[in-house]
């Protein structure tokens, strides 16, 4: 069987945050037969436009959208912004959910992570993302599901406790075991 390509799509730009760290730890971490690639570009996507959604789209939602084609399966990981999900994602998943009906994540198994820094640890967000994308076309897994406030790292890389890898790991090969 060939390896199961799960693509990670991250709810912070910012280069060091925890939720980067944990996508990146998914990918290192990922059981045998599963390939977690990280996605970088989601800083160069327009806001969604129904105008530019056409045959000769941004090269930044064609590369996106070629991406989660490819997949098998979506990994979000994603911090919660005053209360709810990162404009950057939520663009994201706008885009993800065009050609209507028919988008690149349509009917692939989808799951949502992270920490944020409140002591839920970004529950609303990824509430709110899980119905986001389960309106755009993705089979979301809710039983896949971890949150964690940012204090529960106590400033250290995610890889460096062995609790968050372990459970990291748990949530990738359950979300690989959602392919078809």
């Amino acid at each position: 069987m060939a390896d199961i390509k799960v693509l990670a799509l991250v709810g912070s730009l910012r280069a060091a945050s925890i939720n980067r760290q944990l996508a990146e730890l998914a990918a290192e971490a990922a059981p045998e037969g599963v390939t977690v690639t990280v996605y970088d570009g989601l800083g160069d996507l327009p806001f969604y436009n129904e105008d530019l959604d056409t045959e000769d789209a941004p090269a930044a939602v064609v590369a996106l959208r070629a991406a989660a084609a490819e997949a098998d399966a979506a990994l979000v990981v994603t911090p919660e912004y005053n209360g709810s999900i990162p404009g950057v994602l939520k663009n994201a998943i706008d885009w993800l959910s065009r050609p209507y009906g028919s988008g690149a994540l349509k009917d692939k198994p989808l799951a949502v992570i992270g920490a944020a820094l409140g002591q839920y640890g970004g529950v609303w967000a990824h509430d709110e993302t899980r119905k986001s994308f389960g309106i755009a076309g993705p089979r979301v897994i809710e039983s896949v599901k971890l949150s964690l406030p940012g204090t529960a790292l106590d400033g250290k890389h995610p890889r460096e406790n062995a609790e968050v890898a372990a459970a990291v790991r748990d949530v990738v090969g359950k979300l690989a075991a959602e392919v078809s």
